[in-house]
């Protein structure tokens, strides 16, 4: 698979079978992923991969959350904008609405919303995930740095011929999954990663990107 090819059909998978992923070639991603680039070098991510026992007890947990409407955990960050602009917020509803309505789920329905939401903490059903945290004394920048990692990590599962999806959702329930991690108190949940082999039979879409030109101005010859 070319690199063009790992970025085509790289997206965000909520389906996934129970097919263990090998230690290996785990391992092999990550340790070429190791090769992004960051600024003066200062490779900011810190990973915990998550698989068999310790990822069953994590989803354990929050299913447990889930089930007694315990409500999030206070935010380490700001996700979102409390109010975004145009386009973005064009752009936001309009993944609601291709998500949702690919499974039947009315924009009014928030029971039916939240259900489908609720399988984040279920990894989607992948055999393993990937939690990626960031110091908090660090900035922008390096929370940029971050960004570039997991997409090589993305793109480089492709080349093995699995899947992922990036999850800031997992955020939200920092607590829960420090409780089975004990990172040290210095570093905030960034996002997990679900990962594993596509379930071909769920009903799942890719969400568009906006035309070049609404992005991209090219200056000069």
């Amino acid at each position: 698979m070319d690199v063009y090819e790992a970025v085509a059909s790289r997206r965000a998978v909520r389906g996934f079978t129970d097919r263990p992923v090998p230690r290996q070639t785990l391992e092999r991603v990550l340790s070429a992923a190791a090769w992004a680039p960051s600024g003066s070098n200062l490779q900011p991510w810190h990973v915990y991969v998550l698989t068999g026992g310790p990822l069953a007890e994590l989803k354990k947990r929050a299913g447990e959350r889930l089930a007694v409407g315990d409500p999030w955990d206070e935010p380490e960050y700001e996700q979102y904008p409390p109010a975004l602009k145009s386009p973005y917020r064009e752009r936001r509803s309009a993944f609601g609405e291709q998500r949702y309505g690919a499974r039947g789920i009315a924009r009014e329905d928030l029971e039916a919303r939240q259900r489908a939401a609720s399988a984040n903490w279920d990894c989607f059903g992948a055999p393993a995930a990937l939690f990626c945290y960031i110091d908090r004394g660090l900035g922008p920048a390096q929370w940029s740095d971050v960004g570039m990692y997991l997409q090589t990590v993305m793109l480089l599962l492709r080349a093995e011929g699995l899947h992922s999806c990036p999850q800031m959702a997992w955020a939200k329930f920092h607590r829960t999954v420090a409780e089975v991690l004990s990172p040290p108190g210095e570093l905030i949940l960034f996002c997990g990663m679900s990962i594993g082999y596509e379930d071909i039979t769920a009903d799942d879409t890719r969400t568009g990107r906006a035309p070049l030109a609404e992005t991209v101005a090219f200056i000069g010859g």
